[in-house]
């Protein structure tokens, strides 16, 4: 086969440290449109996103060169910068250091969504 294809969808899971919600209304949007952005920039494109003020859910479809604990170190460092840049009053936030990353077969895709 001349060509590498992969259809990787992992449905990640992680937390604000010690629970904390820092995710409101007022930087949830702004928040995801960030992540969607830092998503497009290692090539692993968010299929969908939602999550409560003290954690968030991500759908992504992992890209087939990178490994998936270096795509959510990206996402968590860049979005952990951006909140801190975004909140004045933020300046101790931090994601906690684990995660939850589960893989979705295309045919449960849009149960994971809903």
């Amino acid at each position: 086969m001349p060509q590498s294809l992969a259809n990787i969808m992992i449905h990640l899971v992680f937390s604000t440290k010690n629970r904390t919600e820092w995710i409101l209304s007022d930087l949830e949007r702004q928040l995801y449109a960030y992540l969607h952005g830092i998503a497009g920039n290692i090539k692993t494109p968010i299929i969908e996103m939602g999550g409560m003020p003290d954690h968030i859910h991500i759908l992504i479809h992992l890209s087939r060169t990178l490994a998936l604990s270096e795509a959510i170190q990206q996402l968590k460092i860049g979005s952990s910068r951006f909140i801190k840049e975004k909140e004045p009053l933020a300046s101790n936030f931090a994601w906690q250091k684990g995660y939850g990353a589960f893989s979705v077969s295309p045919s449960q895709k849009q149960h994971v969504i809903q």
